[in-house]
């Protein structure tokens, strides 16, 4: 019985953590959060954005950004079949 679990599930365990690290990686991309962070910065200091604004979006993607990082640290934990 170890053996057919070896050979039919381990394969789909794999490919499950495979697309589980890559739907991670899109839904939270690190470098595009702090992107979006320069280029509120950028934008408040061009004048093109007020105060309020540029505090309200910079809150909200700083608290993304949190996410995403824990998002990626959490990617350690992979699925794992219990027997």
């Amino acid at each position: 019985m170890l053996l057919v679990d070896d050979l039919l599930l381990k394969p789909f365990v794999s490919l499950l953590n495979t697309i589980h690290s890559m739907a991670v990686e899109e839904i939270h991309d690190l470098d595009a959060i702090r992107d979006e962070l320069k280029e509120n910065q950028l934008l408040y200091e061009l004048g093109e954005r007020s105060e309020a604004e540029y505090r309200e979006r910079r809150t909200e993607l700083e608290e993304r950004l949190e996410v995403a990082e824990a998002a990626h640290e959490n990617l350690q934990g992979r699925v794992e079949v219990k027997r």
